[in-house]
């Protein structure tokens, strides 16, 4: 697959932490135009409490009224488990598409049936406005960008390179904390060593902006690098280490990491593009599998 790299095109890019997830969410400007995109939004929840607020959302959404943006997109680059997307919630307010990768409907499968929902349950990506393949162009403004199909994570991951900025999810972390997981359903630690030598194929120079990040070692939270320097010097794929050694390195690990607090109502909610499922009656109600997952 040849993609179409344009390293002379230098979006501006907007990074909001979100300190309850460790959730990095973008808002991703063409510099010809006054259009942008918003990536991996976060909605506010208290599950102890059963609540749901939008402060995140809503500094996204204030930074771009205040700017005078038009947003063309919000993107999700894969399914979260550990954060709730607020994409509907944005999309009221300043409209835009909802893209994933077109796998989507392989995690609403899985999931689909761990959470028993019903026949009313949409298996076929249509909670979102445009499903990615592998390749596929779209535009912000005047500035094309593209989907890269980026499996290993979770089956529907996607890396979106606008310009000299690629937005990696999680099939990436900063060159001190590796990289993500790739023991949930449909994730594969040798698939996520090929997407990530994918990545790392695109230029030194790419920027790569992440969606976690942890702080290792207490340094200060960050969340943009280089391809050259993932290459150089991540501690999970740099430096040259095999498919093999990733993949038996990745396999351990992830045997030792706990279940991400929030799985059960973030599964149900991203694989509905954000929306709340709803019982019977049309009220907000999120289901807890036991011993499901």
């Amino acid at each position: 697959m040849s993609y179409p790299v344009e390293m002379s095109v230098k979006p501006e890019v907007s990074g909001h932490f979100d300190a309850a997830t460790n959730t990095i969410s973008y808002i991703v400007k063409d510099p010809g135009s006054d259009h942008c995109a918003i990536i991996d939004s976060v909605m506010d929840i208290d599950y102890a409490a059963g609540r749901i607020t939008y402060e995140h959302a809503d500094a996204l959404i204030a930074e771009v009224q205040s700017r005078g943006l038009t947003l063309d997109w919000i993107i999700e680059t894969h399914v979260h488990a550990d954060h709730l997307s607020a994409a509907p919630y944005i999309q009221e307010k300043l409209g835009g598409k909802i893209g994933v990768g077109d796998k989507i409907m392989v995690v609403q499968e899985t999931f689909g049936k761990i959470f028993n929902e019903g026949t009313e349950f949409q298996r076929d990506g249509s909670q979102f406005d445009a499903l990615f393949k592998d390749g596929d162009t779209y535009q912000v403004g005047g500035m094309q960008a593209f989907a890269m199909y980026t499996p290993g994570h979770t089956p529907a991951c996607m890396v979106h390179v606008m310009g000299d900025a690629a937005f990696v999810g999680d099939t990436l972390f900063m060159p001190d904390g590796g990289s993500a997981r790739a023991d949930f359903p449909g994730g594969d630690a040798g698939q996520l060593y090929d997407s990530i030598q994918k990545v790392l194929s695109l230029p030194d120079e790419m920027r790569l902006f992440m969606c976690h990040d942890y702080g290792p070692n207490g340094r200060d939270i960050a969340w943009e690098t280089t391809v050259g320097a993932e290459k150089a010097h991540n501690i999970h794929v740099g430096g040259g280490k095999t498919r093999e050694e990733f993949i038996n390195f990745r396999t351990e690990r992830d045997k030792q990491l706990a279940v991400p607090k929030l799985i059960i109502p973030s599964l149900q909610v991203n694989m509905r593009a954000g929306h709340m499922p709803t019982d019977k009656d049309g009220n907000p109600m999120l289901k807890v599998p036991v011993n499901g997952l």
